[in-house]
């Protein structure tokens, strides 16, 4: 949504497709849906990205995150397309005790960075040259129109209820705001960059101090009894690399706009929600 509306923006014709009408997984699908459009550029934003469920289905994570990445990589390669594909912080092991660049070697712990990492490999496999964007708790307007939301409206939701709140603070990520994420990925498109670039949101963060910020700037005058607990006692599904964030010095390199801070962001993320409120 946010990569359709800034595209527009900018005055790209452009057409979008959702679940309901691309099936990515089906590379006939992809072929007849895809191919008459004969795209100049094809953006993937999908993903199967539920981390923990991932652990008990591997199989449907990597044919979404992986061989569906496949399917649009073969089409971009018949029209001649560029590709931009979004994967995730989670390629790493967050033992590097410092923002990921994208030099690092990768390491997924789990079935859901395997997969995203196996989708970067497809993509670099069938085209010579994709654009791969690499970013971290992606959270914006689209939330609100989801079963699931993102970490925002799920600590909205929870502070609602009243009921005291836990929430992990020794892993740390780069929390990203979605519309300057579709906004800096263009950018990187019209300076015809290609490979692999990080983007993520400008301070890392952990996810107890996110939810602090949240609750900061969007009831300042609510007491939310928030507090911080841990991996050891917040057991999941699925290993988490306890240091994720990403280095943004590579698009800074070239002179695009730095991210702003979180607080920064989420207030970007309000003004939005309210509007569409």
């Amino acid at each position: 949504m946010e990569l359709v509306r800034e595209l527009n923006q900018r005055g790209y014709q452009t057409i979008g497709w959702d679940r309901r009408q691309l099936d990515i997984t089906d590379n006939r699908q992809v072929d007849s849906v895809v191919t008459p459009w004969d795209p100049e550029i094809v953006f993937n934003a999908a993903a199967y990205n539920q981390v923990d469920v991932a652990e008990s289905e591997p199989q449907a994570a990597f044919l979404v995150n992986a061989l569906a990445v496949r399917n649009l990589a073969l089409a971009c390669r018949q029209l001649d397309a560029r590709f931009v594909h979004f994967s995730t912080d989670y390629v790493f092991d967050g033992t590097a005790g410092r923002p990921y660049l994208e030099s690092d070697p990768t390491h997924p712990l789990g079935a859901y960075g395997v997969s995203k990492l196996a989708g970067e490999l497809y993509a670099q496999a069938y085209l010579d040259a994709p654009l791969i964007v690499r970013t971290s708790g992606v959270f914006g307007p689209g939330g609100l129109r989801t079963a699931r939301g993102n970490f925002v409206e799920v600590m909205l939701r929870l502070a609602r209820s009243g009921q005291p709140i836990r929430v992990v603070e020794d892993h740390v990520a780069s929390p990203t705001y979605a519309p300057l994420l579709a906004a800096r990925t263009i950018d990187l498109v019209e300076r015809g960059q290609t490979g692999v670039f990080h983007i993520g949101g400008g301070t890392p963060t952990s996810w107890y101090r996110h939810a602090q910020s949240i609750f900061a700037v969007a009831l300042p005058a609510h007491a939310v009894e928030l507090h911080a607990t841990s991996e050891r006692e917040y057991r999941t599904a699925a290993h988490r690399p306890k240091f994720s964030a990403l280095s943004n010095a590579k698009i800074e390199s070239l002179g695009l706009d730095p991210m702003p801070p979180l607080e920064d962001a989420l207030r970007l993320y309000f003004a939005a929600r309210a509007n569409i409120a």
